[in-house]
């Protein structure tokens, strides 16, 4: 449940800041301070349970504004989210072929840094709106579609309470999102400067006038980046089936596609608002929050609650940064923890994978006890087998 934060010491802000985690860092409470303390902050900011220090913004946060838009508000991954479905088959007829089906995907998705050989043919190369950035990186792109990426990115096969096994994909927009998110922070910089010389630049939360031509061009390139995250999901998952086929007849469910890091105009409280979900889902119909490898991961109905802006987590949320988990924890250990629990790890390189381990992020269960208000438990799954980039 959610709680008001009493920031002490600190100015008085535009608005309050209230949070469903109860482990919060000092950066995440610094950044959540400086959103609230927005000219334009309408209402109150919101903190995910699983929130954490980001960059301007906590990655887990939820922050409504009246006619601006903040790029490191929205994040660099734009259209960043996860896919899921019921395949309808077994577990018992799944495991005799979980490395080999595994090991079939592993090949046939470009992980890490690598890109398709060939550009990738789709009809989202011809509706790119007008934009500097995306005439500079779109041929890149098409080389980019249908490839998973490296970090917390994961292809997962998972098994329900009843015994069938799911399918599962994370990933986003990839260099084409990180590539607009830094050109237009840098657009919205100098904005500042001319415009809305009151925000500090220490606050990394530099913003456009959603009426502006500027303001214009970014929303249009971040919904492009939404659409071609939701495509190369598409495209992985096509690719996935296409192998699952080779082996089973049974017909998948439809999927579920959430994305997390994105702006959106909605209308709550009866105002409408440009509505920035960092690292969180708009929690309406069916999402998906997934744990960390080697950990459960969820099938929820979201609640529409109100107080949050109709959102919820999109994930567990580190505790320990990439380098400070490499530094604790080895290679090794991780591996073991994942044989102990009988899950299979495909990895191209293996000497970042404790970036990765269930240690580096928050308890996926006290997660979900902590927005029991935000989200209701459906489904829950346990991880058969991990593809990690």
């Amino acid at each position: 449940m959610a709680e008001i934060l009493k920031v002490v010491g600190k100015k008085e802000t535009q608005v309050p800041i209230i949070s469903w985690a109860d482990d919060l860092d000092d950066g995440s409470i610094e950044q959540a301070i400086n959103l609230a303390s927005l000219p334009f902050a309408f209402k109150r900011v919101c903190l995910m349970a699983d929130a954490h220090v980001g960059y301007g913004m906590p990655i887990g946060g939820v922050f409504a504004a009246e006619k601006h838009i903040i790029p490191n508000a929205v994040g660099v991954d734009i259209g960043c989210g996860v896919r899921a479905w019921c395949t309808n088959v077994e577990l018992e007829r799944f495991m005799p072929l979980r490395s080999k089906i595994l090991k079939e995907i592993h090949r046939s998705i470009p992980t890490g840094f690598d890109w398709h050989r060939k550009p990738q043919a789709d009809e989202i190369f011809y509706r790119a709106p007008k934009s500097p950035v995306l005439s500079r990186e779109l041929s890149r792109a098409r080389r980019q579609l249908g490839t998973l990426g490296g970090g917390n990115h994961f292809i997962e096969a998972q098994v329900d309470e009843r015994g069938i096994v799911w399918l599962m994909v994370h990933s986003g927009s990839r260099n084409l999102g990180k590539q607009v998110a830094t050109y237009y922070n840098e657009v919205a910089k100098e904005w500042c400067k001319k415009n809305f010389p009151s925000i500090p630049s220490s606050y990394q939360l530099a913003c456009l006038h959603v009426d502006t031509d500027l303001g214009k061009e970014y929303i249009a390139a971040m919904q492009y980046c939404l659409d071609f995250a939701r495509a190369n999901r598409e495209h992985m998952m096509k690719r996935m089936l296409a192998i699952w086929s080779e082996h089973f007849d049974d017909t998948p469910s439809p999927y579920i596609d959430v994305h997390h890091n994105y702006a959106a105009y909605e209308r709550h409280f009866g105002t409408k608002l440009w509505v920035h979900r960092k690292g969180a889902v708009r929690a309406e119909g069916q999402v998906i929050v997934p744990g960390s490898m080697g950990t459960r991961s969820y099938i929820c109905l979201g609640l529409e609650n109100p107080e949050s802006f109709y959102s919820c987590s999109h994930g567990v949320g580190r505790v320990l940064g990439r380098r400070e988990a490499k530094r604790k924890i080895s290679v090794k250990e991780v591996k073991r923890q994942l044989e102990v629990q009988d899950i299979e790890l495909f990895k191209t390189k293996m000497r970042d994978v404790a970036e990765e381990s269930p240690e580096a992020y928050k308890d996926i269960d006290k997660v979900m006890q902590n927005q029991n208000d935000l989200v209701k438990i459906q489904v829950a799954l346990t991880p058969l087998g991990v593809i990690k980039g």
